[in-house]
């Protein structure tokens, strides 16, 4: 029980942070979470959970891992594989070996073997706290991508080290040799192991589909498990299981790829489920962080044996040696890509981008996971050398890199936003149309026989969203769509005229019938024509038709008198007349006049949708309940588009949150309409 209390309070806490980062919006949400972690752990009756890191790594770092490879663009990446793999592998390894031989020298009580792991831990960025920090300054695209590759690798490589140093601090021995044949078989293991699961899980979801099972819960069940199916097993095998979740993300975004038009229901549901899930999962990370953060601060702080300034000075210098290390790797390669005159897909080297770049390797959950990691006891049963003392530097280099990047990465990338090469700022126009577009892609995809009246009357409603949110149309543009409109509208008339001819041709309708059907319609084309001539063409036309009524032959009896009481006669005429109009407009639209096209032919849709209800003797029009089921489709993917753009640092948090706005207003509007 106490468990699950703990665990409802920090889910109230992610709710509050997000609150309080409305008022705050200058100070990260990481940070934020990490306050209140720290504040409930103060607190007399306060929370406190052991952290477990096996369990940590599989619970958080899994699946988080997974959608980061699941939605970081494929082709970047590899465009920049160079500098991705100099991050995520060379520089691991300098901060190993030059922070391990500082670390050991600043403080000689801390083994050279521990030294280097502590290093080896403290080298690899955290995906969560880059995304985070990415998503609030909005860095360059290119910047963005390759920190977002780096996080993706780098978890694999510091741990193995980590691990390698662990285990030669415990027994006393290490091999070079063998420790770099482990590395390369565990990293190209887990990406192999991690593709194969992947590839194999989805194929058990085609099978099930093929056995009929269609329902969305059971392939959403299964594609939860996947990141901790693969996980496990590939660190059953003893292959790194970080690298695994990733290419089994990758995969799976190359699946989903191929199979975008057939599943799109199945990814309207898991954009949304997982959005809440990440939603949760990163929220805790950084809550969990916080509530470590008072025992292992107290630890040292109540340690007579450690003077807490000097403590305090050694995170701050390893923290700047990291920064200084991260600085210098990344300035030489850059310098090494122009004395080659090697193109590269960042640009040309800056003092603010390698400034930005080194401010943003920030540390995160996995190093204080990994530090909480170390054994008590080594392999002669003595106590592992100044444990605590390591656990405390990770949390404070944490905390650093946090503040740090807090601070200053705002003002270094504020002035990049101005940039329309380097930034991939949206402009709130531009937002605006690529979530309306994703939403109208969203309603066709879900389009059939049966809704086809409400999916096109949706449509036709995001398109004129398009239109208002452009805010440029000049009087003569919108006369332009007025003419259209009124041209559209006139072709469906004339269409409805000649099909209410054949009707009396064929004898489907009497003479008088015919005769106040075409009354109508020359009244709907008087509202319509503007021009003069129109109008006069119009009259003479119908003034031909009254004189054919009078001179008809009335001898001939209709089969069903025409009256406004019968029903059934209107029915039938309504619904020749607006399927003939339809086709009249899909005759005569081109791209020039599609929205318009489609609008009016929205309308008809309707009424034909509600005369054939109407046949069926049902009371309730389910054109509204089906607007309703599509709009809510398009809103979601609205939702879900506008988090994406957020996520990948394309528009500002005040961009974002105009969006939602206007998405809940739409929203409430339709829900009040129907």
């Amino acid at each position: 029980m106490e468990i699950f209390i703990a665990v409802l309070v920090l889910l109230v806490l992610i709710g509050l942070s997000n609150i309080l980062n409305r008022f705050v919006p200058f100070i990260p949400i990481p940070l934020i979470q990490i306050v209140l972690g720290v504040a409930i752990a103060l607190l007399p009756a306060g929370v406190h959970l052991p952290l477990n890191p096996e369990l940590f790594f599989v619970l958080f770092i899994a699946p988080l891992l997974y959608n980061d490879g699941k939605r970081t663009p494929r082709n970047e990446l590899w465009n920049l594989r160079a500098p991705i793999l100099l991050l995520a592998l060379g520089l691991v390894f300098v901060t190993v070996v030059v922070a391990g031989y500082a670390i050991h020298w600043l403080i000689p009580s801390i083994p050279l073997p521990a030294a280097f792991a502590l290093a080896a831990i403290l080298s690899p960025t955290d995906a969560v706290a880059v995304g985070a920090m990415a998503g609030r300054v909005h860095l360059p695209k290119g910047i963005h991508r390759l920190l977002e590759g780096e996080a993706l690798m780098n978890d694999a490589s510091g741990l193995v080290a980590f691990k390698f140093a662990i285990a030669a601090t415990v027994t006393g021995v290490f091999s070079l040799a063998n420790a770099t044949f482990s590395f390369i078989l565990i990293a190209i293991g887990g990406l192999l192991v991690g593709a194969l699961l992947s590839f194999l899980l989805i194929r058990l979801g085609v099978w099930i589909r093929r056995l009929g099972m269609e329902d969305v819960t059971i392939h959403m069940l299964l594609q939860i498990l996947t990141p901790f199916i693969i996980y496990l097993v590939s660190e059953e095998i003893g292959v790194s299981g970080i690298l695994a979740v990733v290419a089994g993300g990758i995969i799976h975004a190359i699946e989903r790829d191929r199979a975008e038009s057939v599943q799109l229901k199945m990814q309207v549901v898991s954009a949304s489920t997982w959005s809440v899930i990440l939603f949760i999962l990163n929220g805790l990370v950084f809550v969990i962080l916080g509530v470590q953060v008072p025992d292992v601060l107290s630890t040292i702080f109540e340690n007579v044996s450690f003077n807490n300034l000097q403590v305090l000075g050694y995170v701050g210098l390893i923290s700047v040696l990291l920064l200084v290390l991260r600085f210098l790797w990344i300035y030489l390669f850059w310098q090494g890509n122009e004395l080659l005159r090697t193109k590269s897909s960042i640009g040309r080297p800056r003092f603010k981008d390698i400034t930005i770049i080194s401010l943003s390797g920030v540390r995160g959950a996995v190093t204080l996971a990994g530090a909480f990691s170390i054994p008590y006891v080594l392999q002669d049963g003595s106590p592992f050398p100044e444990r605590d003392l390591i656990i405390f530097l990770a949390a404070g280099v944490i905390l650093f890199s946090l503040i740090a990047a807090s601070v200053f990465l705002p003002v270094l990338a504020k002035d990049d936003g101005k940039s329309t090469e380097e930034t991939p700022q949206k402009s709130e126009r531009k937002a605006h149309d690529i979530m309306l577009n994703a939403a109208i892609r969203a309603v066709k995809s879900e389009m059939n026989d049966e809704n086809k009246a409400a999916a096109l009357a949706v449509v036709s409603d995001l398109s004129k969203y398009i239109r208002q949110a452009a805010g440029q149309l000049t009087a003569g543009k919108r006369k332009d769509i007025q003419k259209q409109e009124t041209a559209i509208n006139l072709i469906a008339t004339r269409a409805e005229r000649k099909e209410i001819e054949v009707m009396l041709d064929e004898n489907a309708i009497a003479s008088d019938a015919a005769f106040k059907c075409d009354s109508w319609l020359d009244r709907k084309e008087m509202m319509l024509a503007n021009r003069a001539d129109t109008q006069i063409m119009t009259s003479i036309s119908e003034i031909g038709r009254v004189l054919g009524h009078l001179f008809a032959n009335r001898s001939q009896k209709p089969s069903q008198p025409f009256m406004l009481e019968n029903a059934e006669l209107f029915r039938q005429v309504k619904l020749r007349t607006s399927e003939a109009a339809i086709k009249a407009i899909r005759a005569h639209m081109n791209d020039g006049n599609r929205v318009v096209a489609l609008s009016v032919i929205a309308k008809y849709e309707r009424v034909i949708a509600k005369l054939r209800t109407w046949n069926q003797g049902k009371t309730e029009d389910p054109f509204n309940q089906e607007k309703l089921e599509l709009q809510m489709v398009a809103i979601q993917e609205q939702r879900n588009t506008v988090q994406q753009l957020y996520e990948n640092g394309e528009i500002t948090r005040d961009v974002a949150a105009k969006l939602r706005r206007f998405i809940n207003d739409v929203e409430a509007t339709a829900l009040k309409n129907t």
